[in-house]
């Protein structure tokens, strides 16, 4: 069994900061003064070696806190960042892995990787729901809706009613969107008044947070589609959907090979469906099955998923952060296809 080494973190900490480091097993805490000149917070002790670093404290982080202290990490040359959170989702923590940022939270988890040292922990803690009560509002449903419509138009100056009418939200609902970004950091507000606008400042974490608050159930339903190629399958079906009068967007593996081909096989079409399509609807375009599908239709709680569909070949396919955001939860390879269509078509 590998020896653990001890890490002393040495710094001046609030009381919640020493804390949430003293509960993770294998750290000891001393608190003394920092460094001066560059900024320094903390000076890390381990293994005979000694690494100055800059500590940011959160109460609570999610993928937006996280895409603004990459941006931080950038103004501090080489001096390494650690941030300590109460609390981090986990598309928080892999944004900060990523970038070499280190994190600590109160939940358990820990990841320092300094030159000659990797600490890493999973938390074992219960979290409050995969994305983590971050604010009082999340980004899905109704209000997913304004999000997609805000990156969508990414450079647009929006006032809250414009945003209302795109996303087809009552105002209120679009102002509690807008101000939970312009307190994530995301949107800025310009102006006064009548006159005031918001604009969005970092479109990339305005997708991390909204693709991470998605926590979709939809009802499944299974299908099959005599077809020669997936190609083939695809096309019937959106012909057959057409006729059925039922209003789809494709999407998953299907709909991704159609706007950034991927190398991967495509075994089974999902399509998300109107939330009031009858299963005798779907049955008319794809014979119903309980095993061997080839079509699975999705159906939510509201239409939400068709918003902002986009047509491309004959055939309604879901918009390109809805897609995004679906591929993300495929297990079959689907985390690869997001990270692919997110290069070569979104950009950000």
């Amino acid at each position: 069994m590998k020896k653990r080494e001890v890490v002393n973190i040495r710094g001046r900490f609030e009381a919640d900061a020493l804390r949430v480091l003293r509960e993770v097993p294998g750290l000891t805490v001393d608190a003394e003064p920092g460094g001066a000149g560059r900024r320094v917070d903390a000076i890390l002790r381990f293994a005979g070696r000694r690494a100055p670093i800059a500590v940011e404290f959160k109460r609570r982080a999610n993928a937006a806190t996280a895409r603004q202290l990459v941006d931080q990490a950038e103004t501090l040359a080489d001096t390494p960042l650690l941030m300590i959170a109460g609390e981090t989702t986990v598309e928080a923590r892999a944004i900060l892995e990523e970038h070499g940022i280190g994190v600590i939270d109160g939940l358990g988890n820990a990841h320092l990787e300094l030159p000659g040292l990797l600490f890493h922990l999973e938390g074992n803690r219960p979290q409050r729901g995969a994305a983590g009560p971050i604010t009082p509002i999340r980004l899905r449903g109704k209000a997913g809706i304004a999000a997609q419509a805000l990156l969508l138009q990414p450079d647009r100056e929006w006032k809250v009613q414009d945003l209302a009418q795109e996303a087809g939200v009552a105002t209120g609902l679009a102002h509690r969107v807008l101000a939970r970004l312009e307190q994530e950091g995301v949107v800025v507000a310009e102006g006064s008044g009548p006159q005031r606008v918001r604009r969005v400042t970092n479109r990339a974490a305005l997708l991390d947070v909204w693709a991470e608050e998605q926590l979709e159930r939809p009802r499944r339903t299974l299908g099959h589609l005599l077809a020669q190629t997936p190609q083939q399958l695809i096309q019937q079906l959106g012909i057959n959907l057409g006729r059925a009068g039922i209003d789809y967007a494709l999407t998953g593996a299907a709909a991704a090979n159609l706007v950034a081909p991927f190398v991967t096989a495509v075994p089974v079409v999902e399509v998300w469906v109107a939330e009031t399509a009858a299963p005798e609807q779907l049955g008319a375009a794809a014979d119903p099955v309980t095993e061997g599908q080839n079509v699975v239709f999705l159906q939510g709680k509201d239409d939400a998923p068709l918003a902002f569909r986009e047509q491309r070949q004959d055939l309604w396919l879901a918009n390109r952060f809805r897609l995004y955001a679906d591929l993300r939860r495929d297990p079959r390879r689907g985390r690869e296809q997001a990270d692919h269509l997110r290069e070569q078509v979104i950009g950000f």
